[in-house]
């Protein structure tokens, strides 16, 4: 098994979706079944061995630094982006020289979902390969999905390697909010805002983009409605 100890949270996003939740807070101290959505998404990383994450600021930024000052499991480094809001792969290369240059969890905020037979991260460790790997996607099936499901990200060959949902069509899996990163796709990407969708297209390209189908059931969490459904379900298991 790999051993991933740092990890990036995506917490710099307005959360406009979430409103009016997020009128008064960042999207990641929403609550979910009592406890913030980012405290739900580190407990996860650090019951995987992860020991330090970094968090991006930018809306409501305060209230986050404040809510994470005393966390020592995982340890806590800020990435402030305070401002401007560089997207998911500029804030990727912000961060990058607190993350190293070596494999990293990156997830989003608001990931929540119910594991199946074993953790899905531990098994994202076993099965990630350096070598074959630039990007390991955290996959749901839409058809599983809690919350908005949409037209799907991905299809999967059975090698696990990852192929993009052809315009007007409809693919079985979607990203799911987690993937393992190596920093080496930050290479030659341009200054500034830029999405991660660029380096996934690159390592897809190169064969290098794969993906781990998730077991249990994931919740998209992205409106008040959804998160409401999200909680009835976990309330009934």
């Amino acid at each position: 098994m790999s051993d991933i100890s740092r990890a990036m949270i995506m917490a710099a996003g307005m959360g406009n979706r979430m409103r009016p939740l997020t009128d008064k807070m960042p999207k990641p101290l929403v609550p979910f079944l009592g406890k913030p959505l980012i405290d739900h998404a580190l407990d996860k990383l650090a019951a995987a061995g992860v020991s330090d994450v970094v968090v991006n600021l930018h809306y409501k930024a305060e209230m986050l630094e404040a809510h994470l000052k005393g966390r020592t499991r995982p340890r806590i480094q800020f990435s402030d982006e305070r401002d401007k809001l560089l997207d998911t792969g500029g804030g990727l290369k912000k961060a990058r020289p607190l993350l190293g240059e070596v494999p990293i969890f990156v997830m989003n905020s608001d990931t929540v979902w119910a594991e199946g037979m074993s953790p899905v991260l531990d098994r994202m460790k076993a099965f990630w390969d350096a070598e074959k790997m630039d990007a390991l996607l955290m996959m749901a099936p839409a058809v599983t999905t809690i919350g908005e499901c949409r037209r799907g990200d991905f299809t999967m060959d059975g090698l696990g390697r990852l192929t993009r949902r052809r315009e007007a069509h409809v693919a079985p899996f979607m990203f799911a909010g987690v993937q393992i990163f190596h920093p080496r796709l930050l290479e030659g990407t341009p200054e500034g805002v830029f999405s991660t969708n660029i380096l996934w297209d690159k390592a897809a390209e190169e064969g290098r983009l794969f993906g781990l189908r998730l077991d249990g059931v994931w919740m998209h969490v992205g409106t008040p409605g959804d998160l409401a459904e999200a909680e009835a379900f976990m309330r009934d298991l």
